[in-house]
């Protein structure tokens, strides 16, 4: 790159930089001021659902995968589109309370590790209509797993929290497992 290029280049960045700022910086953004919720008013929400995966195509569909991946014992480095049936209990004709959408990845070598990042949408109840969103590490021949809830929607804005998942049903042969939650959310 020659150095008038590069100076051409460097100017038209800083201007175009230049008048987005300004065109930007004065627009009337309107909007309300929302204020911290008052003191004390935190809620402690216990959620108890199951959660139906299905590998075989139903519930989630391979979205990605490295060449390397066949050949790991773990499919390091495959990558998962879900959309699950959230199940009062652990029938799946269980009545559904909600559904479970987003994205997993196995992220470990040695063992089967997911990467998960899911949102639960709740459809029963004072819950219809809100969400929670887990972002985090299952390792999921654990028997109890651990992973944070970073957020939420409706009833649950500003959530934070963790949920607890418990293997119920594996099925060595279709993929399909069937997996407790226990869901703690702090939210106002």
């Amino acid at each position: 790159m020659s150095a008038t290029a590069f100076f051409t280049t460097t100017q038209f960045l800083l201007f175009f930089f230049s008048v987005s700022t300004i065109i930007l910086g004065d627009a009337n953004i309107q909007g309300e001021v929302l204020l911290p919720p008052a003191q004390g008013t935190e809620k402690v929400s216990h959620l108890h659902f199951y959660f139906h995966d299905s590998l075989d195509g139903r519930y989630s569909i391979r979205i990605a995968a490295a060449p390397p991946s066949y050949k790991s014992a773990t499919q390091f480095g495959n990558a998962r589109a879900v959309d699950f049936p959230l199940t009062e209990g652990p029938h799946p004709g269980s009545k559904l309370v909600g559904r479970v959408q987003g994205l997993y990845v196995i992220a470990s070598k040695e063992e089967v590790v997911l990467l998960m990042d899911l949102t639960y949408q709740f459809y029963e109840g004072k819950y219809n209509g809100s969400s929670i969103s887990v972002l985090g590490r299952n390792a999921v021949r654990s028997p109890l797993r651990e992973m944070p809830v970073v957020g939420g929607t409706g009833l649950f804005r500003l959530a934070r929290g963790y949920v607890q998942a418990k293997t119920y049903l594996y099925n060595v042969t279709n993929g399909f497992a069937i997996v407790e939650y226990d869901a703690f959310v702090m939210h106002y």
